[in-house]
């Protein structure tokens, strides 16, 4: 067998795999960038700390506390300057300097842009750059006080100015409360004219007269045991409404009487017209005060103070008296003796045990005989108490630096209203009520007790004899305020009292309807007297 020859060649190189090449790769990178950043982060942190310390220099430099307490802060005196400069706009409108007005605040605009623009940047104020504008202001501000534009100048002009607008504001208040009142005495044309129509009716029929001569003889006019009502007043339309709206509400009006007393002027018409109506089988008795012989001056105080010539000038005279007495207590009608004759009732009528008392200026919309079945407790008068919500006490109505009223009366007793009175006229005889309102009246003859009205009397006179009754039957305000509408649903009497009556223009309106559905307008009178 043949011999292989000797293979002289040079032995092959082993081979590394391209895996562990890559990976060495790889790994050389990497440590590259291992070196590279912490080289970077050696370098970086004095560069950061360096950024943070500035930081916190600029926000120490803007710290607005320390800026404005610093006697040398540039933002405190122009923020000084603005205030001044804004009190100055104030007092040169006052003054009617517009044009200053206008010069000062464009430049506490452009003191603001500044302070606006410090305060974006995170740096202070510093002189230069506020040198213009604190220059300028300053300028407006000496301006200012060269006009004596100073505090004290104007504290003096503005105590001035404020006791001027207070003697215009009096001034406008006596004349709103004058020609209110006047609107509030007027007699509306139609009622005039109503007045007038039915006095020709009266004289041109004869059989009304008849009429009424029949009534005169009615024994339901004595009867103690129906419901005896009373009205004093002047006033046709007003005491229409106050029969009518009874007469309505009543579940049995052919118990009902009413006691009507006006004056001799309104007699005749006033006689026409309830002869004339029928107010559902209610009996109506008309009288006139001047048929009462016994109501002289000899033995009623308010006549005897007519007779004095101080008191005629103090109703009268319509002289002034410097304002030192408002006009509503000047009013005659508080001397008239449909107002007074409130006190005399027992004597008007002589025979009559109970009756209850209502203002012509109330409407009725409840049942009202369940008056007449409560009981008094021995006292004269029924009355809604009215020391709760905006109505008053004592102490309002009377002059309590008098010894009379300060020794007899209790500041804080509870007030009640007349309007709406259940009257014992038996027990009125018995304690002389009558006498007591005389003694009162002839001690206010110089008007130092009280100023005003029948109502100061009244609480003196029937002082611990009134008994308190539910509110519900006696709703007051009408005439002057805002009442709660769930009174008045529940109210059986509603009173107007007040200037604002219903039948006058200026009476408040969302109430005129609560009086105006108990008048008849397509009455052939009211119709031909403009009634609407």
């Amino acid at each position: 067998m043949r011999r292989r020859a000797a293979d002289f060649r040079r032995p092959a190189k082993r081979r590394w795999p391209n895996v562990v090449w890559w990976t060495l790769c790889g790994i050389l990178v990497l440590l590259f960038i291992v070196i590279l950043s912490k080289d970077s982060q050696v370098e970086s942190r004095p560069s950061m700390s360096k950024r943070y310390y500035q930081r916190e220099k600029i926000m120490e430099g803007l710290n607005i506390t320390d800026e404005m307490l610093s006697p040398n802060s540039v933002t405190r005196q122009i923020s000084d300057q603005i205030s001044l400069a804004k009190a100055f706009v104030v007092i040169a409108k006052e003054s009617n300097n517009l044009q200053f007005a206008w010069e000062l605040s464009a430049q506490i605009r452009n003191s603001q842009v500044l302070l606006s623009n410090a305060a974006t940047r995170r740096t202070p104020l510093t002189v230069t750059e506020s040198e213009t504008s604190i220059r300028d202001l300053a300028l407006l501000l000496f301006q200012a006080q060269q006009l004596h534009y100073d505090s004290a100048t104007m504290i003096m002009r503005l105590k001035a100015r404020i006791q001027a607008l207070e003697e215009q504001m009096g001034s406008v208040s006596e004349k709103s409360s004058k020609y209110g009142q006047i609107a509030a005495e007027e007699i509306p044309k139609s009622l005039f004219c109503l007045g007038v129509r039915l006095t020709t009716e009266w004289f041109k029929r004869p059989n009304l007269q008849k009429l009424d001569e029949g009534r005169k003889m009615d024994a339901k006019l004595m009867d103690s045991n129906l419901f005896h009502f009373c009205v004093f007043s002047d006033n046709i339309l007003a005491t229409s409404v106050v029969v009518n709206s009874t007469s309505i509400n009543s579940r049995n009006p052919d118990k009902v009487v009413f006691h009507l007393v006006t004056d001799e002027i309104n007699y005749a018409p006033m006689k026409a017209w309830f002869n004339m109506n029928d107010f559902r089988g209610v009996t109506v008795d008309v009288q006139k005060f001047e048929d009462l012989s016994w109501l002289n001056a000899s033995y009623v105080p308010v006549l005897k103070q007519l007779q004095d010539s101080e008191t005629q000038s103090y109703y009268f005279s319509g002289s002034n008296d410097g304002s030192k007495t408002p006009i509503k207590f000047r009013n005659p009608k508080y001397l008239s003796m449909l107002n007074h004759l409130r006190f005399y009732i027992p004597e008007v009528f002589p025979v009559l045990k109970k009756v209850v008392f209502l203002d012509d200026d109330v409407v009725v919309q409840k049942d009202l005989s369940g008056l007449f079945s409560i009981d008094l407790n021995g006292n004269v008068n029924g009355a809604v108490e009215t020391c709760m919500e905006t109505f008053h006490r004592y102490h309002k109505y009377l002059n309590y630096s008098h010894p009379l009223i300060r020794e007899n009366f209790d500041p804080d007793a509870c007030g009640w209203a007349f309007g709406m009175n259940v009257f014992d006229l038996v027990e009125w005889r018995r304690r002389n009520v009558t006498g007591i309102y005389h003694y009162w009246q002839e001690n206010n003859i110089d008007r130092t007790l009280w100023k005003l009205g029948t109502l100061p009397p009244g609480l003196l006179t029937f002082y611990g004899l009134t008994e308190p009754l539910d509110p519900s039957w006696h709703v007051l305000g009408l005439g002057y305020t805002n009442v709660n509408p769930q009174l008045i649903e529940k109210g059986a009497v509603l009173h107007y009292n007040g200037n604002s009556k219903p039948w006058l223009k200026i009476g408040m309106e969302k109430y005129k309807p609560l009086w105006e559905k108990y008048v008849d307008y397509t009455h052939p009178l009211l119709q031909r007297c403009n009634f609407h």
